[in-house]
């Protein structure tokens, strides 16, 4: 298992994805409006969850900005991965 999963890592590997500086990913930002399809957010759920993190692309698919999806994970987390 790597280090767990932060709203920083999920933000720079965001910004990756889309080809931008991290801190133009905003927490509320819409990330489709942003460029974000659907095979990317499937890139990103599958290496999130090497973390170890039980994450599936419909616990993102609910949530269209980067504070909603790290709620998600937040939740996930407390309930022990």
């Amino acid at each position: 298992m790597s280090e767990p999963l932060t709203l920083e890592r999920m933000r720079h590997d965001i910004a990756a994805q889309l080809g931008e500086a991290p801190e133009d990913v905003g927490d509320d930002d819409n990330l489709m409006d942003l460029g974000l399809d659907s095979m990317r957010v499937l890139g990103l759920v599958m290496k999130w969850g090497e973390s170890g993190l039980p994450l599936e692309f419909s616990h993102l698919a609910e949530h269209t900005t980067l504070a909603g999806w790290w709620r998600v994970v937040q939740d996930l987390q407390r309930k022990g991965g």
